[in-house]
């Protein structure tokens, strides 16, 4: 039987892996706020029920299986946050947590329904993909993060980092989300770089900067 907490822990390493984290205990404890024995324990029945692979190095690696149920887990995640948005036009920095807590609850019935309404779209209103591409696979795609950006080029944001509320509330402010085209002005040697958007100059520091994939427009 595939619980809630299943979910969540299958999500959590999906994620890390996909954003160049170690998938260890460590990391799965701070991102679930729970403890390193509850992170062990659960990684042992998600072993046992052959969901995951522990390596030697302890890490662990998703099984086909495992990886499909994050996704399907992330799918709905995504759906939530655009009905959220599209439907009842929540600001879009503020609909991840909602959808944290509304995951879990939408029934096959309803995630039917909402593919219906919404479409099947899989990208979120951060720009991420439900299929969470690795960094060595967005780059593939000719992407880049912010912060390696040239000066004096023009891009496009493609997506950013969703799961720090602070971090999407600022860049609200500053006039960022995905679909906004920036301008290039600076990579200055104190780690900030400055971009015009519309016209306005931006300075955004290293932490927000390396949270942001872009694209060459």
């Amino acid at each position: 039987m595939i619980t809630i907490s299943k979910e969540d822990y299958l999500k959590a390493i999906a994620q890390a892996e996909a954003e160049g984290e170690a998938a260890i205990p460590a990391t799965l404890a701070q991102v679930l706020s729970v403890t390193r024995p509850a992170v062990t324990a659960a990684v042992r029945r998600l072993a046992k029920d052959g969901l995951l692979r522990v390596a030697k190095d302890g890490g662990v690696r998703l099984t086909d299986q495992g990886r499909e149920i994050a996704q399907r887990t992330i799918f709905r995640h995504h759906l939530i946050e655009r009905m959220l948005i599209e439907i009842f036009g929540m600001p879009w920095y503020a609909v991840h947590d909602e959808a944290e807590r509304l995951e879990h609850a939408v029934s096959p019935a309803f995630e039917k329904k909402l593919v219906e309404k919404l479409g099947d779209n899989d990208t979120c209103p951060h720009g991420n993909s439900f299929s969470l591409l690795s960094d060595a696979e967005r780059r593939k795609r000719g992407l880049c993060l912010l912060n390696e950006a040239q000066a004096k080029k023009k891009y496009r944001i493609n997506s950013v980092y969703e799961r720090d509320r602070k971090l999407l509330e600022f860049l609200d402010q500053q006039g960022i989300r995905p679909g906004t085209h920036v301008s290039i002005q600076s990579q200055n040697y104190d780690s900030t770089v400055t971009l015009l958007i519309a016209d306005q100059p931006v300075r955004l520091g290293l932490s927000a900067a390396k949270r942001i994939w872009v694209a060459g427009a």
